[in-house]
């Protein structure tokens, strides 16, 4: 289970069906499901009676603080509509630049790797992804040095968040031995950092970043975010927001790798959609199979692969009963590769969601940025975000697998390839990109 907790929860599906309970580190009761009409009563018809679990509330809020991932009922709804601003379409366009500028220095580093040889893809993504979701939150002039460093922190917390969670029974260990306090000091660390950026703000001009929204934003009596809720809800917006991007974007160039025909007709709605055009959020809906690919690779490779809730009072879905107190976990990545639910589901296959097959898909069968009231606040973010980079390493390199690699994934708190996924890049043919535009 601590190993690879997806396929063990694979095989009990199997053999003992859509819902079943399980104890979690060998201690914990937990119902799994991966029926979309528990699902569907868990994240959305009965919402109210689900608070995020403990192991979200007290592990990750033990790291986080109280922020948008991290609290529940009033807090959070309050929290959500404050938020939320920082993502609708004007906000989205504006940042626009903000990432372009981000993804240019990004890919001049990049450049200079992939020259060397093979590399790689998964943390050089991740560096694209979070120098972009930073310099979304803070601003262009956030130093590189501060970016890695706040990096670093937030996966090793991630990891050591995992372990806590995966071997409760270590708990104790962990406390004794100095590496939970190792794990706090570094989490201070990197909250001074950023504290910095904040209080620069405070005292300088106004900035066209989620860093401003947040700090504009409103409550009822007229009061704003205190330095520390600004603080809180920053850093779990950089942890929210980098990793699902760069994790999409490594399996979607694994996945491309094999494909030529979909890679060069991927390239070719590129160039007729942009026509020289920097990608901006006005762009996105009009990719079409640009959104099937995403949506496909997500659906193989869901970044977050399950969601936990916690029963407040009992409960019930059909026969299935859900004590008071239950921790009820939505096992994503069980309902994204279910065969009664998607044909052929270990295959890599676009078409699924073109505008006519989508409708054939049972509701809450697919869960990429969660369902009901908790869905994913920067799902339109990361779209743009996968679609920007996608776009600008499709039209500079060619790529291909390095040979005899194993590539499996890794259930953390998000679905990482376990070895990484290293790749040769060579710089594009330019007589290639004309053959796309005109056939």
């Amino acid at each position: 289970m601590a190993a690879n907790p997806v396929q063990v929860l694979c095989k009990y599906a199997e053999s003992f069906g859509d819902t079943f309970r399980f104890y979690l580190g060998g201690i914990k009761e937990a119902i799994v499901t991966i029926d979309p009409a528990v699902i569907q009563h868990v994240l959305k018809t009965n919402a109210d009676n689900y608070q995020k679990s403990e192991i979200q509330v007290k592990r990750m809020g033990h790291f986080l603080g109280k922020g948008l991932l991290t609290t529940h009922g009033e807090p959070w709804k309050t929290q959500r509509r404050l938020i939320q601003k920082g993502f609708d379409r004007k906000q989205l366009e504006a940042l626009s630049a903000i990432m372009q500028d981000s993804l240019a220095e990004s890919l001049r580093e990049f450049d200079r790797q992939v020259s060397v040889g093979p590399v790689d893809i998964y943390p050089h993504l991740m560096k694209m992804t979070f120098a972009m979701v930073a310099r979304s939150l803070f601003g262009a002039r956030l130093k590189d040095e501060d970016i890695d460093l706040v990096s670093h922190t937030i996966l090793t917390v991630q990891e050591f968040i995992v372990k806590q969670t995966l071997m409760p029974y270590l708990n104790p260990w962990f406390a004794a031995t100095g590496e939970l306090r190792r794990h706090e000091e570094m989490r201070a660390q990197a909250d001074s950092v950023l504290y910095k950026y904040i209080k620069q703000r405070r005292n300088g001009p106004p900035g066209n970043d989620l860093l401003q929204t947040l700090m504009d934003a409103r409550y009822a009596d007229g009061e704003g975010m205190s330095d520390e809720l600004v603080l809180s809800e920053s850093m779990q917006l950089l942890v929210a927001g980098h990793e699902t991007s760069s994790n999409a974007l490594s399996w979607l160039l694994y996945l491309l790798s094999s494909r030529p025909d979909v890679l060069e007709r991927l390239r070719l709605e590129f160039d007729t959609v942009l026509d020289g055009e920097p990608l901006s959020y006005l762009h996105v809906m009009r990719f079409e199979f640009a959104n099937q690919i995403i949506s496909e690779a997500l659906r193989l490779y869901p970044p977050f692969w399950m969601i936990d809730r916690m029963a407040v009072a009992d409960d019930h879905v059909g026969d299935v009963a859900i004590p008071a107190g239950s921790t009820v976990i939505v096992f994503v990545y069980g309902a994204h590769h279910a065969p009664r639910y998607w044909e052929d589901a270990e295959s890599f296959d676009p078409e699924r969601f073109t505008k006519a097959n989508e409708k054939l898909h049972p509701p809450f069968t697919y869960l990429p940025f969660g369902g009901g009231p908790r869905g994913c606040i920067g799902g339109n973010y990361a779209m743009l975000q996968i679609l920007m980079i996608l776009s600008k390493v499709l039209m500079k390199y060619d790529f291909e697998l390095t040979p005899g690699q194993t590539i499996e994934a890794r259930p953390m708190v998000i679905l990482r390839p376990k070895h990484g996924i290293r790749m040769t890049f060579t710089p594009a043919a330019a007589q290639d990109r004309e053959a796309v535009t005109q056939s």
